[in-house]
């Protein structure tokens, strides 16, 4: 895997001390779609920096985070969303990683 990749990344935390750690890694990597639910445009690096930093937040017995790769950004990583309802708007460049 070389490059930028979109990701859906949405997460089930049953504490809410680890839902606002978990909540804060992920916006520092990623654009919040909904509430538990991220895009985050992640280069391979990025990707393995974000999974080391969510695994210390959890509770590996009773929370979970799924990560979805939706392929390049700019092609299927954009086109693959259907909202009903009011439609967010997509991020249109690559990572906020901080």
């Amino acid at each position: 895997m070389s490059g930028r990749r979109r990701y859906l990344a949405a997460y089930d935390i049953r504490d809410a001390v680890r839902l606002r750690r978990v909540h804060k890694v992920m916006k520092a990597f990623g654009w919040p779609m909904q509430y538990s639910v991220f895009i985050c445009d992640l280069d391979p690096m990025e990707l393995v920096d974000l999974k080391m930093a969510v695994i210390p937040a959890l509770d590996h017995s009773v929370d979970s985070v799924a990560i979805i790769d939706l392929g390049d950004p700019v092609e299927r990583g954009r086109n693959c969303f259907t909202f009903l309802g009011v439609a967010p708007q997509l991020p249109t460049s690559g990572s906020v990683v901080i």
